[in-house]
């Protein structure tokens, strides 16, 4: 009940544009072809240029066969059903993408005798796409402004940043460069501040109109001010207060040494 729940809203999510399956190709017919996928989304491979000229073919991974081909019953046998395959464009397509899809898979291509005649290996990575870019801003006592940029979800983020479309300047950066997650502007820097994060399955960015940040207000510094006065007034006041009762206390104890030391006098006194 709860899957079935949770696979409405998702079609809901789709249906309003919140959430989109990334689609991804990559062309397997190349030895050790390198391929890459979005989690959750979709990657097409082409295996072939056309499998209907194949007598058979299969695809694996891990010993596992996933697809077989026989052209001369146009035959498909597909064990995931996640996976389809056109034999006329040579494509198998995988949806709905986990991490465990990852890894090398197998291209084997047979002659009607059974004997291979081609074989092959891709590596397929599956991955996150970035998603949620957030932007942070503060701004230093010098009037420097430090931004932050974050992506919640993707695997191995790219930055990069542009300020009223054009990439930043060293004349606009005080520290970082443009192609890392932090940076810190110069005096006076405002505009249309973009930062864009990708990966090799998808791109996200978010921007933030910036303004010039300026000195501490005469307010604030008048109120500081008046702080620091409070402060150093009471640190005073408890210093003499403490140094009052020290005095009390050292007076007290004088007092009390002499009491007995007059107490013994007499004592001797009458003793002789």
């Amino acid at each position: 009940m709860e899957a079935g729940l949770l696979l409405l809203l998702l079609l809901m999510m789709m249906m309003m544009g919140v959430f989109q399956a990334v689609e991804t190709f990559c062309d397997g017919r190349q030895d050790g072809a390198q391929c890459v996928g979005a989690l959750g989304g979709a990657v097409d491979i082409q295996l072939v240029d056309n499998a209907a000229e194949i007598p058979r073919l299969y695809w694996k991974k891990n010993g596992s066969k996933i697809v077989q081909w026989i052209s001369n019953n146009t035959k498909t046998i597909i064990r995931d059903n996640r996976v389809t395959f056109i034999p006329s464009t040579g494509t198998v397509r995988l949806n709905n993408l986990i991490r465990d899809d990852s890894g090398q898979y197998e291209l084997g291509a047979l002659d009607s005798n059974g004997s291979l005649t081609a074989w092959r290996t891709l590596l397929l990575s599956v991955e996150a796409g970035v998603s949620s870019v957030q932007l942070v801003s503060e701004c230093w006592s010098q009037g420097q402004m430090q931004v932050s940029c974050s992506s919640e979800e993707g695997d191995s983020p790219q930055y990069s940043w542009t300020l009223d479309g054009h990439t930043l300047t060293d004349s606009e950066l005080f520290s970082g460069n443009s192609q890392t997650n932090i940076i810190v502007l110069r005096q006076n820097i405002s505009g249309r501040l973009v930062c864009s994060v990708r990966n090799r399955v998808s791109e996200s960015s978010r921007e933030k109109d910036i303004s010039t940040c300026g000195p501490p207000s005469p307010l604030l510094i008048c109120g500081l001010r008046f702080l620091l006065v409070v402060l150093l007034l009471l640190s005073i006041c408890l210093y003499f207060t403490w140094r009052k009762k020290k005095d009390e206390k050292d007076k007290s104890s004088a007092d009390s040494e002499d009491q007995d030391n007059s107490v013994m006098m007499v004592e001797m006194s009458s003793a002789s």
